[in-house]
């Protein structure tokens, strides 16, 4: 059960449209690296976690995850509205207007759709906390990448766009640390001789 709160995790006023940024930050909404899947990953995960603490931390990323997934949805809206047809063509978002217009759909920037075998949950406390601790490495690389050829490439320092994915970058780490407290955890209390070779969800003499 959630309670909504009609705000934003952290403030989006995009005020000029750049419909090729919106192009590669939509990757952060349906690609392989994105909100979508790492909310929909923590959530799936949470339910043969072992130990109620670690249950807890997936439940509490997998809802802030759907914070940013709103946010990311923010951005792209606001750098692709009252876009001229000038201002489309010739860009990376063209083909995507094609079939969406400026609607929101998750796709990767290279247009590839949102699909569930971009994430696992295997039912395994070790094996999905590794993969989350490499899901959050990943999206921060992906940030880091948005962040720098939007300031380097693109020769643009809007602030409007740049601050909210830098606060992104910056909740991936901070995802990171906790996910390596949580594997910690889980590691000390099964049997350190063969957590490696048993999954402790059906084999409980690891535990």
């Amino acid at each position: 059960m959630w309670n909504y709160e009609k705000r934003l995790q952290f403030p989006i006023h995009i005020k000029n449209p750049n419909p090729a940024l919106a192009a590669m930050i939509i990757s952060q909404y349906g690609g392989p690296d994105g909100e979508s899947s790492a909310s929909m990953r923590y959530l799936s995960q949470r339910y043969s976690m072992p130990y109620r603490e670690v249950s807890g931390l997936l439940t509490d990323i997998a809802t802030e995850e759907l914070s940013h997934l709103e946010m990311v949805s923010v951005m792209v809206h606001q750098l692709t509205r009252n876009l001229s047809v000038d201002q489309i063509k010739g860009t990376p978002f063209e083909a995507y207007y094609v079939d969406h217009t400026t609607g929101i759909w998750p796709q990767a920037a290279g247009g590839i759709p949102f699909n569930a075998c971009e994430f696992q949950s295997k039912g395994d406390a070790i094996t999905d906390l590794v993969e989350d601790l490499a899901a959050e490495q990943k999206a921060r690389s992906t940030y880091d990448i948005s962040v720098t050829y939007y300031n380097l490439i693109l020769l643009t320092d809007d602030a409007d766009v740049l601050e909210p994915l830098r606060f992104l970058r910056q909740r991936e780490i901070v995802h990171f640390q906790r996910f390596g407290e949580a594997l910690s955890l889980v590691q000390q209390r099964l049997d350190f001789n063969n957590f490696y070779a048993f999954n402790p969800e059906f084999d409980k003499k690891c535990k």
